[in-house]
Protein backbone atom coordinates (compact mmCIF):
# COMPACT_ATOMS: atom_id res chain seq x y z
CA UNK A 1 0.00 0.00 0.00
CA UNK A 2 1.04 3.60 -0.49
CA UNK A 3 1.98 5.82 2.41
CA UNK A 4 0.54 9.24 3.11
CA UNK A 5 2.07 10.93 0.04
CA UNK A 6 -0.45 9.56 -2.45
CA UNK A 7 -0.54 12.70 -4.57
CA UNK A 8 3.23 12.65 -5.06
CA UNK A 9 3.29 8.92 -5.76
CA UNK A 10 0.59 9.30 -8.39
CA UNK A 11 2.44 12.16 -10.12
CA UNK A 12 5.70 10.26 -10.15
CA UNK A 13 4.13 7.05 -11.47
CA UNK A 14 2.35 8.85 -14.31
CA UNK A 15 5.49 10.89 -15.15
CA UNK A 16 7.59 7.74 -15.43
CA UNK A 17 5.12 6.16 -17.86
CA UNK A 18 5.43 8.97 -20.43
CA UNK A 19 8.12 9.17 -23.07
CA UNK A 20 9.32 12.57 -24.35
CA UNK A 21 7.92 11.87 -27.81
CA UNK A 22 4.49 11.20 -26.28
CA UNK A 23 4.11 14.90 -25.50
CA UNK A 24 6.01 16.44 -28.40
CA UNK A 25 9.51 16.59 -26.90
CA UNK A 26 12.50 15.33 -28.92
CA UNK A 27 13.48 11.74 -28.22
CA UNK A 28 16.99 10.42 -28.03
CA UNK A 29 19.94 10.89 -25.75
CA UNK A 30 20.78 9.00 -22.59
CA UNK A 31 18.19 9.42 -19.83
CA UNK A 32 18.96 8.36 -16.29
CA UNK A 33 15.31 8.14 -15.30
CA UNK A 34 12.32 6.36 -16.80
CA UNK A 35 9.86 8.60 -18.55
CA UNK A 36 9.93 12.38 -18.27
CA UNK A 37 12.26 14.39 -16.09
CA UNK A 38 10.78 16.49 -13.31
CA UNK A 39 11.99 19.70 -14.90
CA UNK A 40 10.28 18.73 -18.16
CA UNK A 41 6.93 18.23 -16.42
CA UNK A 42 7.36 21.44 -14.46
CA UNK A 43 8.20 23.48 -17.57
CA UNK A 44 5.28 22.15 -19.58
CA UNK A 45 2.87 22.70 -16.68
CA UNK A 46 4.09 26.26 -16.11
CA UNK A 47 5.39 25.78 -12.56
CA UNK A 48 8.89 25.95 -11.13
CA UNK A 49 10.94 22.77 -10.88
CA UNK A 50 11.33 23.34 -7.15
CA UNK A 51 7.55 23.54 -6.70
CA UNK A 52 6.97 20.37 -8.71
CA UNK A 53 9.68 18.52 -6.75
CA UNK A 54 7.95 19.55 -3.53
CA UNK A 55 4.68 18.14 -4.89
CA UNK A 56 6.24 14.77 -5.66
CA UNK A 57 8.02 14.65 -2.31
CA UNK A 58 4.88 15.53 -0.37
CA UNK A 59 6.22 18.82 0.96
CA UNK A 60 3.51 20.71 -0.94
CA UNK A 61 0.04 19.19 -0.54
CA UNK A 62 -2.36 21.92 -1.64
CA UNK A 63 -1.84 22.80 -5.31
CA UNK A 64 -4.47 24.98 -6.93
CA UNK A 65 -7.07 23.62 -9.34
CA UNK A 66 -5.28 25.49 -12.15
CA UNK A 67 -1.98 23.76 -11.34
CA UNK A 68 -3.70 20.37 -11.21
CA UNK A 69 -5.35 20.99 -14.57
CA UNK A 70 -1.99 21.94 -16.08
CA UNK A 71 -0.36 18.81 -14.66
CA UNK A 72 -3.19 16.64 -15.96
CA UNK A 73 -2.70 18.06 -19.47
CA UNK A 74 1.07 17.66 -19.28
CA UNK A 75 0.82 14.06 -18.10
CA UNK A 76 -1.84 13.27 -20.74
CA UNK A 77 -4.30 12.05 -18.11
CA UNK A 78 -7.66 10.77 -19.24
CA UNK A 79 -10.74 12.39 -17.72
CA UNK A 80 -11.11 9.84 -14.95
CA UNK A 81 -7.42 9.98 -13.99
CA UNK A 82 -7.52 13.79 -13.99
CA UNK A 83 -10.51 13.72 -11.63
CA UNK A 84 -8.59 11.30 -9.41
CA UNK A 85 -5.66 13.74 -9.32
CA UNK A 86 -7.96 16.49 -8.05
CA UNK A 87 -9.46 14.11 -5.49
CA UNK A 88 -6.01 13.19 -4.17
CA UNK A 89 -5.20 16.85 -3.65
CA UNK A 90 -8.41 17.36 -1.66
CA UNK A 91 -7.83 14.49 0.75
CA UNK A 92 -7.58 15.70 4.37
CA UNK A 93 -4.84 14.29 6.56
CA UNK A 94 -5.36 12.52 9.83
CA UNK A 95 -8.89 11.37 9.07
CA UNK A 96 -10.02 8.28 10.96
CA UNK A 97 -12.08 5.78 9.04
CA UNK A 98 -15.04 4.01 10.65
CA UNK A 99 -14.91 0.23 10.89
CA UNK A 100 -16.28 -1.48 7.78
CA UNK A 101 -19.85 -2.68 7.96
CA UNK A 102 -21.06 -6.11 6.92
CA UNK A 103 -21.86 -5.91 3.23
CA UNK A 104 -25.41 -7.09 2.65
CA UNK A 105 -27.24 -6.78 -0.64
CA UNK A 106 -30.79 -5.47 -0.80
CA UNK A 107 -33.40 -8.24 -1.16
CA UNK A 108 -35.09 -6.11 -3.83
CA UNK A 109 -31.91 -6.17 -5.92
CA UNK A 110 -31.58 -9.91 -5.38
CA UNK A 111 -35.12 -10.50 -6.61
CA UNK A 112 -34.46 -8.37 -9.68
CA UNK A 113 -31.36 -10.43 -10.48
CA UNK A 114 -33.30 -13.66 -10.01
CA UNK A 115 -35.71 -12.48 -12.72
CA UNK A 116 -32.90 -12.63 -15.32
CA UNK A 117 -32.44 -16.40 -15.78
CA UNK A 118 -30.64 -15.96 -19.14
CA UNK A 119 -28.39 -13.10 -18.06
CA UNK A 120 -25.39 -13.49 -15.73
CA UNK A 121 -25.36 -10.76 -13.09
CA UNK A 122 -23.12 -10.13 -10.07
CA UNK A 123 -22.86 -7.40 -7.44
CA UNK A 124 -19.31 -6.32 -6.60
CA UNK A 125 -18.07 -4.58 -3.48
CA UNK A 126 -15.39 -1.84 -3.38
CA UNK A 127 -12.58 -4.43 -3.50
CA UNK A 128 -14.25 -6.28 -6.41
CA UNK A 129 -15.40 -9.16 -4.23
CA UNK A 130 -18.66 -10.81 -5.34
CA UNK A 131 -21.32 -9.89 -2.78
CA UNK A 132 -24.20 -11.51 -4.67
CA UNK A 133 -25.03 -13.23 -7.94
CA UNK A 134 -27.91 -14.79 -9.77
CA UNK A 135 -27.74 -18.44 -10.81
CA UNK A 136 -26.10 -17.81 -14.18
CA UNK A 137 -23.70 -15.27 -12.68
CA UNK A 138 -22.60 -17.90 -10.19
CA UNK A 139 -22.21 -20.49 -12.95
CA UNK A 140 -20.10 -18.16 -15.10
CA UNK A 141 -17.36 -17.88 -12.47
CA UNK A 142 -17.81 -21.26 -10.75
CA UNK A 143 -15.08 -23.84 -10.41
CA UNK A 144 -12.18 -21.59 -9.38
CA UNK A 145 -10.34 -21.24 -6.11
CA UNK A 146 -11.32 -17.57 -5.98
CA UNK A 147 -14.68 -17.56 -7.76
CA UNK A 148 -16.04 -14.92 -5.37
CA UNK A 149 -13.08 -12.55 -5.51
CA UNK A 150 -12.38 -11.20 -8.99
CA UNK A 151 -9.01 -9.60 -8.14
CA UNK A 152 -7.62 -12.72 -6.51
CA UNK A 153 -9.14 -14.80 -9.32
CA UNK A 154 -7.15 -12.87 -11.93
CA UNK A 155 -3.81 -12.84 -10.10
CA UNK A 156 -3.75 -15.84 -7.77
CA UNK A 157 -6.01 -18.49 -9.27
CA UNK A 158 -4.06 -21.22 -11.09
CA UNK A 159 -6.71 -21.41 -13.83
CA UNK A 160 -6.96 -17.67 -14.49
CA UNK A 161 -4.88 -17.48 -17.66
CA UNK A 162 -6.91 -20.22 -19.26
CA UNK A 163 -10.24 -18.81 -18.08
CA UNK A 164 -9.36 -15.37 -19.47
CA UNK A 165 -7.90 -15.80 -23.00
CA UNK A 166 -7.01 -12.06 -22.96
CA UNK A 167 -5.44 -12.27 -19.52
CA UNK A 168 -2.98 -9.39 -19.98
CA UNK A 169 -5.76 -6.93 -20.83
CA UNK A 170 -7.98 -8.29 -18.06
CA UNK A 171 -5.16 -7.88 -15.53
CA UNK A 172 -4.55 -4.23 -16.49
CA UNK A 173 -8.26 -3.40 -16.37
CA UNK A 174 -8.77 -5.22 -13.07
CA UNK A 175 -6.06 -3.25 -11.26
CA UNK A 176 -7.24 0.03 -12.80
CA UNK A 177 -10.80 -0.85 -11.75
CA UNK A 178 -9.69 -1.67 -8.21
CA UNK A 179 -8.03 1.75 -7.91
CA UNK A 180 -11.09 3.47 -9.31
CA UNK A 181 -13.39 1.59 -6.95
CA UNK A 182 -11.23 2.55 -3.97
CA UNK A 183 -10.98 6.20 -5.09
CA UNK A 184 -8.50 8.44 -3.31
CA UNK A 185 -9.21 6.96 0.12
CA UNK A 186 -7.01 3.89 0.51
CA UNK A 187 -7.44 3.55 4.30
CA UNK A 188 -10.04 0.80 4.02
CA UNK A 189 -8.48 -2.18 5.87
CA UNK A 190 -10.06 -4.57 3.37
CA UNK A 191 -8.26 -2.82 0.51
CA UNK A 192 -5.01 -2.84 2.49
CA UNK A 193 -5.38 -6.60 2.96
CA UNK A 194 -6.00 -7.24 -0.75
CA UNK A 195 -3.18 -5.02 -1.99
CA UNK A 196 -0.76 -6.25 0.66
CA UNK A 197 -1.36 -9.92 -0.09
CA UNK A 198 -1.28 -9.54 -3.86
CA UNK A 199 1.82 -7.34 -3.79
CA UNK A 200 3.64 -10.16 -2.01
CA UNK A 201 2.23 -13.08 -3.99
CA UNK A 202 1.98 -11.65 -7.52
CA UNK A 203 4.78 -9.79 -9.30
CA UNK A 204 2.33 -8.91 -12.08
CA UNK A 205 -0.06 -7.25 -9.64
CA UNK A 206 2.78 -5.40 -7.91
CA UNK A 207 4.00 -4.00 -11.23
CA UNK A 208 0.53 -2.92 -12.39
CA UNK A 209 -0.42 -1.38 -9.03
CA UNK A 210 2.73 0.78 -9.19
CA UNK A 211 1.52 2.30 -12.49
CA UNK A 212 -1.39 4.08 -10.76
CA UNK A 213 -3.72 3.43 -13.70
CA UNK A 214 -7.28 4.29 -12.77
CA UNK A 215 -10.32 3.32 -14.84
CA UNK A 216 -13.82 2.56 -13.60
CA UNK A 217 -15.55 -0.55 -14.89
CA UNK A 218 -18.13 0.71 -17.40
CA UNK A 219 -18.68 -1.57 -20.41
CA UNK A 220 -16.51 -3.92 -22.39
CA UNK A 221 -16.53 -7.12 -24.40
CA UNK A 222 -14.76 -9.86 -22.49
CA UNK A 223 -13.81 -13.36 -23.57
CA UNK A 224 -14.04 -16.40 -21.28
CA UNK A 225 -12.96 -20.00 -21.74
CA UNK A 226 -15.44 -21.82 -19.52
CA UNK A 227 -14.60 -25.39 -18.43
CA UNK A 228 -18.16 -26.59 -19.16
CA UNK A 229 -19.21 -24.77 -22.33
CA UNK A 230 -15.99 -23.50 -23.92
CA UNK A 231 -15.46 -20.06 -25.47
CA UNK A 232 -17.77 -17.20 -24.57
CA UNK A 233 -17.68 -13.60 -25.79
CA UNK A 234 -19.88 -11.45 -23.55
CA UNK A 235 -20.61 -7.75 -23.35
CA UNK A 236 -20.96 -6.33 -19.87
CA UNK A 237 -22.38 -3.12 -18.48
CA UNK A 238 -21.43 -1.85 -15.04
CA UNK A 239 -23.99 0.17 -13.07
CA UNK A 240 -23.58 1.83 -9.69
CA UNK A 241 -26.00 0.81 -6.97
CA UNK A 242 -27.21 4.18 -5.70
CA UNK A 243 -28.75 2.68 -2.57
CA UNK A 244 -25.35 1.24 -1.58
CA UNK A 245 -22.41 3.51 -2.54
CA UNK A 246 -19.29 1.68 -3.62
CA UNK A 247 -21.13 -1.30 -5.09
CA UNK A 248 -21.49 -2.17 -8.75
CA UNK A 249 -24.05 -4.30 -10.57
CA UNK A 250 -22.37 -6.06 -13.51
CA UNK A 251 -24.65 -7.55 -16.15
CA UNK A 252 -23.35 -9.77 -18.98
CA UNK A 253 -25.02 -10.44 -22.34
CA UNK A 254 -24.20 -12.36 -25.50
CA UNK A 255 -25.04 -11.23 -29.03
CA UNK A 256 -28.43 -12.58 -30.11
CA UNK A 257 -28.14 -15.71 -32.23
CA UNK A 258 -24.41 -16.09 -31.50
CA UNK A 259 -22.56 -19.21 -30.38
CA UNK A 260 -21.98 -17.44 -27.06
CA UNK A 261 -25.72 -17.09 -26.54
CA UNK A 262 -26.10 -20.84 -27.18
CA UNK A 263 -23.25 -21.54 -24.75
CA UNK A 264 -24.88 -19.39 -22.06
CA UNK A 265 -28.14 -21.25 -22.51
CA UNK A 266 -26.31 -24.55 -22.22
CA UNK A 267 -24.49 -23.33 -19.11
CA UNK A 268 -27.81 -22.40 -17.53
CA UNK A 269 -29.28 -25.85 -18.19
CA UNK A 270 -26.17 -27.66 -16.94
CA UNK A 271 -26.00 -25.71 -13.70
CA UNK A 272 -29.69 -25.19 -12.96
CA UNK A 273 -30.03 -24.50 -9.25
CA UNK A 274 -33.41 -24.44 -7.51
CA UNK A 275 -32.04 -22.09 -4.85
CA UNK A 276 -32.58 -18.32 -5.36
CA UNK A 277 -29.84 -15.75 -5.71
CA UNK A 278 -27.72 -15.65 -2.58
CA UNK A 279 -26.51 -12.39 -1.07
CA UNK A 280 -23.78 -14.24 0.84
CA UNK A 281 -20.70 -15.26 -1.16
CA UNK A 282 -19.69 -18.87 -1.00
CA UNK A 283 -16.70 -19.80 1.14
CA UNK A 284 -13.41 -19.28 -0.67
CA UNK A 285 -9.90 -20.25 0.21
CA UNK A 286 -7.81 -17.25 1.24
Amino acid sequence: MEGKNRLGQFLRARRELLRPEDIGLPAGGHRRVAGLRREEVAGLAGVSTDYYVRLEQGRERHPSAQVLDALARTLALAEEAAAHLHELARQPSGRRRPAPRREQVSPHLLRMMEAWPRTPAVVLGPCLTVLAHNALGKALFAGHTYSDDLVRLVFLDPGARRFYPDWDRVAVNTVAGLRASAGADHDDPRLAEVVGELSIRSEAFRRLWARHDIRQKTHETKRFRHPLVGELSLHYESMTVNSAPGRQLIVYQADPGSSSEEALSLLGSLTADPEPADGRPADTAR
